[in-house]
């Protein structure tokens, strides 16, 4: 199988005063085109470290993180955007939409900064739009919509740049059991039409949704498992 992400010795340190923190201790996953994978740990476990590595929102203190072919341990911000930009489509508890800008306008916002023309973008963004069901909400902004119309919106936008992973951290946070479930079919639906799915969660819940569960414990990977019993919709 192809492999998306191939992370080998992976060590993250922060230092806060004369302590140093250290995150993530040589940590090692690949992960294959179209896997659908949960990430999971308690509080102060590495997870949301990692997912940050993952997203290319940051960098290792040492060891190579490979994605789709490309050393991004190392970038410098500017080309570590460029590529966040490319290949991730982020998902996030929060659903972090411009309260001023419709669902539309929100949308298109990945494709301004990858310079594509207006009108191909509109055309993109409404595509995407029309996927995840809010064909008839494109001119409604964020407080016009409820959480799970939001997500929708938030998971719009992550795949109008067709990448090659969508990164969701706690995706259902924010929202009530039935509308959990909702958005959890339609990431299960963007896993089947080919995309590989990375959800970070402290839920069992939302981990069974994944074919595939990583645990993380002190900044170390304590189990890498198969999920027998995903939940299927």
């Amino acid at each position: 199988m192809n492999k998306v992400i191939e992370i080998q010795n992976i060590v993250k340190n922060y230092q806060i005063g004369t302590v140093i923190v250290r995150a993530l201790r040589d940590v090692s996953v690949n992960i294959n085109k179209n896997e659908y994978v949960a990430i999971m740990g308690p509080s102060g476990s590495g997870k949301s470290t990692l997912m940050n590595l993952l997203g290319c929102l940051d960098t290792p203190t040492s060891g190579s993180y490979i994605l789709n072919g490309t050393d991004v341990s190392q970038m410098e911000d500017d080309y570590l955007a460029e590529t966040r930009n490319k290949e991730i489509g982020f998902v996030f508890q929060t659903f972090n939409l411009l309260p001023r800008y419709t669902a539309l306008e929100n949308v298109t916002l990945p494709l301004i900064y990858a310079g594509i023309g207006k009108a191909e973008r509109l055309r993109m963004a409404v595509e995407s739009l029309e996927k995840v069901g809010l064909g008839d909400r494109m001119d409604h902004k964020p407080n016009e919509l409820s959480g799970g119309q939001r997500q929708r919106v938030a998971i719009a936008r992550a795949l109008v740049n067709n990448p090659s992973i969508i990164l969701a951290d706690e995706p259902t946070g924010n929202l009530d059991s039935k509308t959990s479930i909702d958005i959890m079919g339609l990431l299960n639906d963007i896993h089947a039409n080919g995309n590989t799915v990375i959800v970070v969660t402290h839920e069992e819940d939302i981990a069974k949704y994944a074919h595939r569960i990583v645990r993380l414990f002190d900044g170390e990977i304590s189990q890498d498992v198969l999920n027998k019993n995903f939940q299927r919709n």
